[in-house]
């Protein structure tokens, strides 16, 4: 598993910075983008989807390199002991707006099959929580990715 990690990020990711610095945090994030998706046990076509465009969005991936990210990311997440490995890496190098903006993409993919469960919210909080992410920026957050969830829903 490490050697898939490894061969990942040298093979399809480079930038500014150290890579090493610059793979953790992707992981980090993918992670737990990919954490919401286990929570009520059904991971729908819908919250996958948003997954992708996520990491593709947040990390200027290729559509194949986002999914290899996700791919790996699962695999972390469900060899996770705890969420602080993700957590700590994400707040020694993301600054408060982007913290807050992890949290805003949690949102946006429980409800992306337009029901946050409570696992799901559970989830979130407890992140936000580790990320410390105030409860007035995890509410926006929340209200946020709810609204738009039900315009794309009146839209269809």
């Amino acid at each position: 598993m490490l050697q898939a990690i490894r061969d990942f990020f040298d093979a399809t990711l480079s930038g500014n910075g150290s890579n090493g610095d610059r793979h953790t945090i992707e992981m980090a994030t993918a992670s737990l983008l990919v954490e919401v998706i286990r929570m009520d046990g059904e991971a729908t076509a819908a919250e996958r989807e948003t997954v992708l465009r996520a990491v593709r969005a947040k990390f200027h991936l290729t559509e194949a390199e986002a999914q290899q990210l996700i791919d790996l990311a699962e695999a972390e997440a469900r060899q996770a002991n705890d969420y602080y490995q993700f957590t700590s890496i994400i707040n020694r190098r993301f600054s408060q707006p982007q913290r807050i903006r992890v949290v805003a993409l949690m949102w946006e993919i429980a409800y992306a099959d337009l029901v946050a469960c409570p696992f799901e919210e559970h989830l979130i909080r407890k992140i936000a929580d580790l990320l410390h992410v105030e409860h007035r920026d995890f509410i926006t957050a929340k209200l946020a990715a709810r609204a738009a969830a039900t315009r794309r829903s009146g839209s269809r």
